[in-house]
């Protein structure tokens, strides 16, 4: 629910909430690119310490000093050779619970393990939100 439409607004988006408001540590790791004929689509790592305001990602949160890691999905669309739109996309409830607003441990939510999971799929296990404990009924349905 950030960003503007039209050039106007985008332009001040950027200029107010965006540009400069990146941790000096901030770093942008490249997973995958995905290139079509009016649209690219970039899967990235982005990574930083959460020490200045960040309103395009954490409007009024103040600086917790933590370290954050997301996995970020970036649209690009053109039209007539111009950038005709962007869209950045993130899992928020991944990255309050990494800064402390959010308790991962109450929540069927994860922290960091979102992010490294997209980069190694292994890494992580899979399915570890889905409840254990739950009716035996869900625990025993096999898809066909």
């Amino acid at each position: 629910m950030t960003g503007g439409v039209g050039a106007q607004q985008v332009r001040d988006f950027y200029l107010r909430y965006f540009i400069g408001r990146h941790p000096p540590d901030a770093t942008l790791v490249p997973l995958t690119r995905t290139v079509g004929e009016s649209r690219i689509v970039d899967e990235l790592l982005y990574q930083f310490t959460h020490t200045i305001e960040m309103p395009w990602m954490l409007p009024g949160m103040a600086p917790t000093g933590r370290r954050v890691e997301a996995a970020l999905v970036v649209v690009v669309d053109f039209q007539d050779g111009k950038i005709s739109a962007e869209r950045i996309y993130w899992d928020q409830a991944s990255v309050l619970a990494q800064i402390g607003a959010l308790n991962a441990g109450q929540l069927p939510v994860t922290g960091a393990e979102a992010a490294r999971k997209v980069r190694e799929p292994a890494r992580e296990p899979s399915n570890g939100l889905i409840p254990r404990d739950g009716p035996a009924d869900a625990r025993d349905h096999h898809p066909r």
